[in-house]
């Protein structure tokens, strides 16, 4: 079946979520219910996807009731596949992945049908890629994770860093750091519990622990090495920026996904490629307490969370999935971060890349939304495979990113 068989373009899987909704009303005010895009909302029950329908149609103003409802078991593999046939792309909120997103990725690496989401959990991509790559070739299925704030800034903001080095200097940066400067914003509730069943996983599989800290644990088998190491937990002055820094929550999985670009576009970044990332505390005495209380904090929080036994007591007080911030804490939200390239010659170049909400939902559903757009729409040269955003969507992603209120910047 060619693409243009296909009854719609994208699915989106999971609607009636928190998540799903924002995503839901970005592609509704973009392009209506019964405009130019083919499009259908999706999930396990008809009245809650009935009512999400009802309220996008108030909030927006935008009549809905052409815009198709899709019902189904996202535990049924016969259904997914027929899911999976009648659109070009799956785009999907339901999380966390490694609970209930396996058996969709298998429906669309055996059809052709290109995929996004929004997973953050390192062992399940992990696992996917090992099960469906052969599949994802043969079929042309182009299989993109982490398509919100875990990993485009990172994943786009070095891409983009490295094509104007490049441009510039004519060949690519050998170290980017990326530095966190504003972080406006809560976790959501579905990046918890996809860490809670990692943790989960991690104590029951010495394996996951491996791929949750080797950095080179997501490229391919043939090309796990390079000069990275784990990701720095202690707090460290940063002479380049002139800043206490101290570990950035989502590093060990942005790196890796960074890195799994590098390897799938033929190492355009280089082999001797280094890449971290780290939050700005501040400069002097408050700078270094900051710094010092955000690895106390974020170290103390980790372990305490490993202990199986207080998992459940815990995450009960953490926020929940399909929980997510107002409408006004989403417009106030906004992250700001800052890239340091240097070449090996000692050519230094700034970038940075800018977010216009808060990262774990407003910003997130749209950057989603727009790389849903980008795999049903836009002239991509990646082949079928287990893709990066920069591998997959590069250049035409990029360009999509200011309607996702996304910015990439030259400093200077």
């Amino acid at each position: 079946m060619s693409d243009s068989d296909r009854e719609f373009e994208i699915v989106l899987w999971g609607a009636s979520g928190f998540t799903g909704k924002l995503t839901a009303e970005y592609l509704l005010r973009k392009h209506g219910a019964s405009g130019g895009l083919r499009w259908a909302i999706g999930g396990r029950n008809q009245q809650k996807l009935e009512r999400v329908r009802d309220e996008l149609a108030e909030e927006t103003g935008v009549d809905c009731d052409a815009l198709p409802i899709l019902v189904g078991d996202g535990d049924d593999g016969g259904f997914l596949q027929s899911l999976a046939l009648r659109t070009r792309v799956v785009c999907t909120t339901v999380g966390p992945y490694a609970k209930y997103g396996s058996k969709l990725v298998e429906a669309c690496a055996s059809t052709g049908t290109d995929y996004c989401d929004l997973t953050g959990e390192v062992h399940w991509m992990a696992r996917m890629i090992e099960a469906h790559a052969g599949a994802a070739e043969a079929s042309g299925a182009r299989i993109v994770f982490t398509a919100g704030f875990d990993c485009i800034p990172s994943d786009l903001g070095v891409y983009f860093t490295q094509r104007e080095m490049i441009a510039r200097e004519g060949a690519p940066a050998s170290r980017i750091e990326l530095r966190v400067a504003v972080f406006n914003g809560g976790a959501s509730g579905g990046t918890i519990a996809s860490m809670l069943t990692m943790l989960e996983e991690a104590g029951e599989d010495p394996q996951v622990m491996r791929v949750m800290n080797e950095p080179y644990s997501l490229n391919p088998k043939d090309r796990q090495t390079g000069p990275d190491a784990a990701e720095k937990l202690a707090p460290r002055y940063d002479e380049a920026f002139g800043q206490w820094v101290a570990p950035f929550v989502m590093a060990g999985i942005n790196t890796k996904v960074v890195r799994r670009s590098n390897a799938l576009l033929d190492f355009r970044y280089g082999r001797d490629f280094r890449y971290d990332e780290a939050m700005l505390m501040g400069s002097g005495a408050a700078g270094m307490a900051k710094a010092g209380a955000t690895a106390f904090g974020s170290a103390a929080t980790m372990g305490v969370m490993s202990i199986g036994s207080l998992r459940p007591m815990i995450s009960g007080q953490l926020p929940q999935p399909g929980d997510g911030p107002t409408r006004e804490e989403q417009e106030r939200g906004s992250f700001d971060l800052l890239l340091r390239a240097t070449s090996g010659h000692g050519v230094e170049l700034r970038t940075r890349v800018r977010g216009d909400r808060d990262p774990g939902y407003g910003s997130t559903s749209k950057m989603l939304a727009e790389s849903a757009l980008c795999l049903a729409r836009d002239e991509l040269a990646a082949a079928g495979g287990m893709h990066t955003p920069a591998s997959a969507m590069g250049d035409a992603l990029l360009a999509r990113m200011p309607d996702a209120g996304v910015m990439f910047e030259v400093e200077g």
